[in-house]
C-alpha cells in the first residue's frame, strides 16, 4: 500500500523532495526493487519513472548503477525487473535536444555495463535484456554516444554470429539504430547492389528485411535513391505477386462457377491453405509498402506508375491475406492522392499538361478498379471492405463523378455493409460516410433507381440504438435530400414513395428526449433539410414538424441548431405557410440577440433576415419591434460581421414593413452614422450600409427624407473646424462619398441637384479641404449618374483642384476627373489626353485620372481610343521617377485587357527593342494582368509566360527585379499559369539568389567607408518567390536543390536571413525528410545568428534588429526540434544543450514555445 501511495504522491506535479528525502526514497525504492513479492516490485519499478524528473542528477546516476549490477544478478527474477526498471529510467529521461545533460551522463554509464553484458554469452537472457536496452538507448538517445560508436561497433558486430536467431535479431537492430538512416545516404551506391543481391536469395525473411531497407532508404534518402529507383520498382512488382502456395487461377474460375454449398467450400479452401510455415505473405506486404514508400517520394515519376505500377497494384487486390491487403490499397491511395490536382488547377483552363493526363489515366483506370473491388466489397472481413470504402472515397475526391456508371456495384457494397449487424459498428459508419461523400461528387440521376434499395437500409440505421450510427445516417439523409430534390432546379424524381418514411424517421428522432447531443443536433438539421426541400409534400407531418422546431428553439442546447433549421425553412422557394410558429419564435430571436454567444447572434440575424423576406407584411407588428429594439446596441464596431448582418436584417425590414421600421429608425441610423465614421469599416459592412440608405429613401412614402438624409451623412464633415484639415481619417471620406452616390441613385430626379451643390461646395473658397475632399470623392461616385449637365463645369473645377496646395485636395480631384470621365468618354478622354501632353508638372496626378477612367470604363468604349493612349504611355515608359513609371505599367496593364489577343503580343516587340526602363515597366504592367480570381485572359497570358520569363536574363537589374516580382504574383495569386514551366524557370530564379560580387560597392560618407549592395533587392525577390513556391507549387520542386539555395540565403543579408529562417521553418513541416538530411550544415548559420552579439556603442535599431533575427532564427530551431529523429544528430544535440544553458538564449526559447503553442496557424505568411 505504502508503494503505492508513494507512487500516486510521485505522480503528482506539486511534489518537491528536499535533499534528504530524495536519498531516502531512492535507498528504499532500491530496496523494495529486491522484495520477495512480485507486486512490491512490480509497483516499485513504475515509481522510477516518474522518480527521476523529481531527484537531482547523482540520485538518478544511483539508481542507474544499482539497476545495472542487479541485471548481472544470478537470480532471474531480480534481473527482469533490473532490466524493467532500466527501460523506464531510459524512455523517462530528458531527451538530449532539450540540452539537458543527465541523458548523457546516464548513457555513458550504462552503456560499459551493457558492452561487457553483451560480450559475456555465458547466460543468453541477460544478452537479450542488455541489447533489448542499447538499441532502446541508440534510437532515443543515439547522439551523446558518439564517443562510444567504436566500441558499441566492436561488441555488437560478433553478436551476428551467434547461434541463437533472438540474439542475432535484436544486434541487428541495435546496428540499425547506430546507422542512422538519414547518414547512409552517402552510402547508397555501395549498398544498394549488395542488397539487391541478397533480394534474390531464396529466404523470405530475408527478402523481407531487403524490401523494408529500399523502404526506408526510399523514406530518408529519396535524392540519392534516385538512380535504383527502376531496379526497386521492377523488385517490388516482382514480390508483390510472390505467391508459391497459391493458385489464383483456380480463384477465377470458382467466380464463373459458385457452388451452392458456398459456405463450405469456402471454409475447406481455408482449411486447405492455412500453412503456418508459409512466410511469403510478409514478403508481398513489404513490397507493397515499399511500393507506397516509392510512390509517396517520387511525384515527378508519377505519369510512369500510372503506367507500370497501377496496373499491378489493381491486379493485387484479390490478395488472400489481409494484412497485405490492407497495405496494397495503402500503395494504390499514396497514388490517388499524388494525382489530386492542386489547388486551383482548372481543367477547363489547361492544355494537356501533366496533371491533366495523369487525371485522364486514372479515368481508364476506374473500371479495372472497379471490378477488382467487387467482391471484395461483399467480403466477410471487415477490414477489407473498410480498405475498399477508403480507396473508393479518395477515388471519388481525385475524379468527382468518375464513379456515376458504376453505382450498381457500390449501391449493392453499400447496402451488404450496412445491413452487416454481426460485427462491430464501425463497418456500419464508413459505408454511411462513403454514401454521403458520394452524394456530394457523383450527380444525382445517378442514385435514382437505388433509391428504393438505398434508403431502407439508411432507416434503419437512423433507428439504430448506438447514437454514432444514427448521427452518422441522418446526415446521410440530409446529404440525400439536398442532392436529389435540390431547390434551384425543377424535381425530376417523384418525392411520393420516399417522403413519409423519411419524415417519420425524422420525427422520431427528434421528438425522443433522452438522445445524444450530436444525435439531436443532426435531427433538428435533417428536419430543416426536409421541411425546406420537401415541405409541400409533408401533408400532416408539416405542422407537427415546425412546432417541435419552435420547441427545440426555447431549449438552451439545442437552440443553435434550431435557428440554423428555420433559416432554411424561411429561405426555401416553396413559400411556406409558417404562421402557426413565427409569432413564438420571433420575441424567442429576439432575446438571443441579447446573448454574449457570437455564433448564436450570427445565426439569428440569418434566419430573421430570411423570415422577413418570406413572410413580409404577415409578421405581426408588435412582434417585429420588439427585434427592432435589440438592433441599434448590434450595430457597433466591435463586430463588424454582425454590424454587416444587423444592417442586412434592417434594410429588408425596412422594404417589407416600413412602418415598423420609421419607429426605431432615429437610434438606429445615429449608431449607423456612427459606424461609417469608423476607419476600419471593411467593403461589404460599407455595402450593407448604402443597400439600407438605398431601402430608406426608396419606401413610399420614404422612411426618411432625402435631404435630410444627405445632411446627416455629411454633418461631420461640414461641421469641422475650417482650418483643421481633415480631423476624420482619409477612408471616412471615402466611406461617406459611397453612401451620399447610393443615395443619388436610389432618388435618380435629386441627382443632378446634388451633383450641381457638390459643385459649388468644391469650387468654393470657402469651403474647408474636408468639404472639398468630400465633394469630389462623391462627384466621382455621383458624376456617373448625373448627366451631361453639370460635366462641363465640372472640367474647370477639377483641374483647378489639382492645383491646390493640399494634396488630399489634388488626389481627391484626381480621382474623380478619372471616375467622372469614365461615365462619359467621348467627352472627357480627348481631353484628358491632351492634358497629359501639355501638363508635365501634373503628370501623375493625371496618370491616376487616365488609370481610373481605363478601369471604370466598359471595354467596349474604349477600344477607340486604344491605340492614342498606347501611344501615349509609351512615350512616358523612360520617365525617370519610379512612382510615375508604377502608374505608367498599371495603365497599360488595365489597356491590354480591353484586347488582350490584339495588344498582348505587343509586347514582344518592346521588350526586344525597348531601353531597360521600358521592359521593366512592360513586365509589371503584366504582373497587372494576373488576378486570383479565374480572368477570360488566362489561357492566352499563360502561352506568353514562358516568354516574359526569359526577361530574368535582361542585363538590367531592374528588369530582373520586376520579373521576379511578377513571377511572385503569378506563383501566389494563380500557380497554374507557371507551374509547367517550373523546369525552365527555377535555374534562372537560383540564380538570382546568389550574392554578386561586382554589384556590392564601397561608399565614402566623411570619413567612413559604407558597402552598398546593388543586388540586394534582386535577391530579395528571388528568395520571395521561393518562399511563395513552398506555398502552391511544393510538389514540383527538387527539395534537395531548393535547400542548397536556403542554405545560402541562411548566410546573406539580415532581410534575407529572416526569409530563410521562414522558409526553414516551413521546409522542416511541409518535407522533413530531406531537411534531416542535412541538419547539421543548417544548425551553424542558425547558431552564428544566435549567439551573435551586437558591437557596443551601434544605434537602437541595430540592437532590435539583431533581436528580430534571433527570434526568428529561433523559430526554426524549434520547428527543427519539432522533426523526429533530430536529437540524434550530434550538432543539433549539442547546439540544444547550449540554448538550455545560456539563460538568455532559453528565455528566448521558451517565450517562442508558448507562441507557437498558442498560434497554431502561424505557417502561412503572405508576401505580396
Amino acid at each position: 500500500m505504502a508503494t503505492s501511495d508513494l507512487m500516486s504522491e510521485l505522480q503528482k506535479d506539486s511534489i518537491q523532495l528536499d535533499e534528504d528525502s530524495e536519498r531516502k526514497v531512492v535507498k528504499m525504492l532500491l530496496r523494495l526493487l529486491e522484495d520477495k513479492n512480485g507486486e512490491v516490485q512490480n509497483l516499485a519499478v513504475k515509481c522510477l519513472g516518474p522518480l527521476v524528473g523529481k531527484v537531482k542528477e547523482y540520485q538518478v546516476e544511483t539508481i542507474v548503477d544499482a539497476l545495472c549490477a542487479n541485471m548481472r544478478s544470478d537470480k532471474e527474477q531480480l534481473r527482469d525487473i533490473a532490466g524493467i526498471g532500466l527501460k523506464t529510467v531510459l524512455s523517462e529521461l530528458p531527451p538530449a535536444a532539450t540540452g539537458s545533460g543527465l541523458a548523457t551522463n546516464v548513457c555513458r554509464k550504462i552503456t560499459g555495463q551493457l558492452t561487457s553484458a553483451i560480450a559475456q554469452q555465458e547466460d543468453v537472457a541477460v544478452q537479450l535484456e542488455a541489447l533489448d536496452i542499447l538499441s532502446d538507448m541508440l534510437s532515443r538517445l543515439g547522439a551523446p554516444l558518439g564517443a562510444f560508436h567504436a566500441s558499441l561497433l566492436h561488441c555488437l558486430l560478433p553478436q551476428l554470429s551467434s547461434p541463437r536467431l533472438a540474439v542475432r535479431k535484436r544486434a541487428v537492430g541495435a546496428l540499425g539504430h547506430l546507422a542512422a538512416g538519414h547518414r547512409l545516404g552517402a552510402h547508397l551506391d555501395r549498398l544498394m547492389p549488395l542488397v539487391e543481391e541478397f533480394c534474390n536469395l531464396d529466404d523470405d525473411e530475408l527478402r523481407e528485411s531487403c524490401l523494408q531497407a529500399f523502404e526506408a532508404f526510399l523514406r530518408k534518402c529519396p535524392k540519392e535513391m534516385g538512380p535504383h529507383v527502376p531496379n526497386v520498382t521492377s523488385l517490388c512488382l516482382q514480390y508483390m505477386k510472390h505467391d508459391p502456395n497459391y493458385n489464383y487461377d483456380s480463384d477465377e474460375d470458382e467466380e464463373q462457377m459458385e457452388t451452392e454449398d458456398n459456405e463450405f467450400s469456402e471454409q475447406e479452401s481455408e482449411d486447405e491453405y492455412s500453412d503456418d510455415d508459409d512466410m511469403s505473405w510478409k514478403v508481398r506486404r513489404a513490397a507493397a509498402k515499399c511500393m507506397a514508400a516509392l510512390i509517396g517520394s517520387r511525384p515527378d515519376l508519377l505519369s510512369d506508375f500510372h503506367c507500370t505500377l497501377a496496373p499491378a497494384l489493381i491486379h493485387r487486390f484479390k490478395e488472400r491475406e489481409e494484412n497485405v491487403k490492407a497495405d496494397v490499397f495503402g500503395a494504390y491511395i499514396v497514388l490517388l492522392r499524388q494525382t489530386r490536382p492542386p489547388k486551383g488547377w482548372l481543367e477547363a483552363m489547361e492544355e494537356p499538361t501533366q496533371t491533366g493526363s495523369n487525371l485522364h489515366m486514372l479515368r481508364g483506370q476506374v473500371p479495372l478498379v472497379i471490378k477488382a473491388l467487387q467482391r471484395q466489397l461483399k467480403d466477410r472481413s471487415v477490414r477489407a471492405r473498410q480498405g475498399c470504402f477508403s480507396l473508393l472515397t479518395e477515388l471519388a475526391g481525385v475524379l468527382p463523378g468518375s464513379l456515376a456508371e458504376h453505382m450498381p456495384v457500390l449501391v449493392a457494397g453499400i447496402v451488404f455493409s450496412l445491413a452487416d449487424r454481426s460485427s462491430s459498428s464501425t463497418i456500419r459508419m464508413d459505408a454511411l460516410a462513403f454514401l454521403q461523400g458520394l452524394l456530394s461528387t457523383e450527380p444525382a440521376e445517378a442514385f435514382h433507381s437505388h433509391l428504393p434499395t438505398l434508403l431502407p437500409p439508411v432507416m434503419a440505421c437512423v433507428a439504430d440504438p448506438f447514437y454514432k450510427i444514427a448521427a452518422e445516417a441522418l446526415l446521410v439523409l440530409q446529404e440525400l435530400v439536398r442532392a436529389l430534390w435540390p431547390l434551384d432546379r425543377p424535381r425530376t424524381l417523384d418525392p411520393e414513395p420516399y417522403v413519409g418514411e423519411m419524415s417519420a424517421a425524422t420525427l422520431a428522432r427528434l421528438r425522443a428526449t433522452d438522445l445524444d447531443q450530436e444525435v439531436k443536433e443532426r435531427a433538428i438539421a435533417c428536419m430543416g433539410h426536409l421541411v425546406a426541400h420537401l415541405g409541400d409534400r409533408l401533408r400532416d407531418d408539416l405542422q407537427p414538424s415546425l412546432l417541435l422546431l419552435l420547441d427545440r428553439l426555447r431549449n438552451e442546447i439545442t437552440r443553435l441548431p434550431a435557428v440554423k433549421a428555420l433559416t432554411l425553412v424561411a429561405s426555401s422557394p416553396l413559400r411556406l405557410d409558417l404562421q402557426p410558429i413565427v409569432a413564438e419564435a420571433l420575441p424567442i430571436l429576439a432575446s438571443f440577440l441579447r446573448k454574449n454567444q457570437r455564433a448564436l447572434r450570427l445565426a439569428t440575424l440569418a434566419a430573421l433576415d430570411a423570415l422577413t423576406q418570406s413572410q413580409g407584411l404577415s409578421l405581426p407588428p408588435c412582434a417585429v419591434q420588439a427585434v427592432l429594439a435589440e438592433l441599434p446596441a448590434l450595430v457597433s464596431e466591435n463586430d463588424m460581421h454582425v454590424a454587416q448582418l444587423a444592417v442586412d436584417f434592417l434594410a429588408t425590414v425596412t422594404q417589407a414593413q416600413p412602418a415598423s421600421l420609421a419607429k426605431v429608425s432615429g437610434p438606429v441610423l445615429s449608431e449607423l452614422l456612427r459606424l461609417l465614421r469608423s476607419p476600419l469599416l471593411p467593403a461589404s459592412v460599407l455595402a450593407a450600409a448604402e443597400g439600407f440608405l438605398q431601402a430608406l429613401v426608396g419606401t413610399r412614402p420614404p422612411c426618411v427624407d432625402y435631404e435630410e438624409l444627405i445632411s446627416m451623412l455629411t454633418a461631420p464633415v461640414y461641421e469641422q473646424a475650417a482650418d483643421g484639415g481633415p480631423g476624420l481619417h482619409k477612408q471616412v471620406f471615402h466611406s461617406l462619398a459611397r453612401c451620399v452616390a447610393a443615395l443619388a441613385a436610389a432618388c435618380p430626379q435629386e441627382a443632378a441637384g446634388t451633383a450641381n451643390r457638390l459643385v459649388c461646395d468644391a469650387r468654393s473658397p470657402h469651403s474647408s479641404t474636408g468639404v472639398k475632399v468630400l465633394a469630389f470623392l462623391s462627384l466621382a461616385e455621383v458624376g456617373q449618374v448625373a448627366g451631361p449637365g453639370p460635366q462641363r463645369e465640372l472640367k474647370a473645377v477639377l483641374l483647378e483642384a489639382l492645383g491646390s496646395p493640399s494634396e488630399d485636395v489634388r488626389a481627391a480631384a484626381s480621382y474623380a476627373l478619372g471616375r467622372v470621365g469614365a461615365g462619359n468618354l467621348p467627352d472627357f478622354l480627348p481631353f484628358l489626353l491632351g492634358q497629359i501632353e501639355a501638363e508635365p508638372r501634373r503628370q501623375y496626378l493625371l496618370l491616376h485620372s487616365l488609370r481610373e477612367a481605363l478601369g471604370a470604363a466598359q471595354p467596349d468604349s474604349l477600344k477607340p481610343y486604344a491605340e492614342d493612349i498606347w501611344a501615349l504611355l509609351f512615350q512616358r515608359c523612360e520617365g525617370a521617377e519610379e512612382g510615375t513609371r508604377g502608374v505608367v505599367a498599371e495603365c497599360i496593364g488595365k489597356l491590354v485587357l480591353v484586347n488582350p489577343p490584339f495588344l498582348l503580343p505587343r509586347f514582344r516587340k518592346q521588350l526586344a527593342a525597348g531601353r531597360p526602363h521600358t521592359r521593366s515597366t512592360v513586365i509589371t504592367a503584366v504582373k497587372f494582368l494576373i488576378s486570383d480570381q479565374p480572368h477570360p485572359i488566362d489561357p492566352l497570358l499563360k502561352s506568353f509566360i514562358g516568354e516574359f520569363m526569359e526577361s530574368l536574363q535582361d542585363p538590367d537589374l531592374n528588369v530582373r527585379r520586376a520579373t521576379l516580382a511578377f513571377f511572385n504574383s503569378a506563383v501566389h495569386n494563380k500557380p497554374s499559369l507557371v507551374r509547367d514551366l517550373l523546369d525552365d524557370i527555377l535555374p534562372l530564379l537560383y540564380q538570382e539568389t546568389k550574392i554578386r560580387r561586382d554589384l556590392i560597392r564601397e561608399v565614402e560618407m566623411g570619413p567612413f567607408k559604407h558597402t552598398v549592395d546593388d543586388g540586394l533587392d534582386v535577391r530579395k525577390a528571388a528568395f520571395e518567390c521561393m518562399y511563395s513556391l513552398l506555398e502552391s507549387c511544393l510538389g514540383r520542386l527538387d527539395i534537395c536543390e531548393f535547400l542548397n539555395h536556403v542554405e545560402d540565403g541562411l548566410k546573406d543579408h539580415y532581410d534575407i536571413r529572416m526569409l530563410t529562417f521562414i522558409m526553414l521553418a516551413r521546409l522542416a513541416t511541409l518535407c522533413p525528410a530531406p531537411v534531416l538530411q542535412r541538419v547539421d550544415r543548417l544548425i551553424e548559420p542558425l547558431r552564428a545568428t544566435c549567439t551573435a552579439k551586437v558591437k557596443a556603442g551601434s544605434v537602437k535599431q541595430e540592437f532590435e534588429k539583431q533581436d528580430e533575427l534571433k527570434r526568428s532564427a529561433m523559430r526554426a530551431v524549434a520547428a527543427l526540434l519539432t522533426i523526429p529523429e533530430v536529437g540524434k544528430s550530434p550538432i543539433m544535440a549539442d547546439f540544444s544543450s547550449q540554448i538550455r544553458s545560456n539563460p538568455e538564449l532559453a528565455a528566448l526559447f521558451e517565450s517562442i514555445q508558448k507562441d507557437s503553442a498558442s498560434a497554431p496557424s502561424t505557417d502561412s505568411m503572405e508576401l505580396s
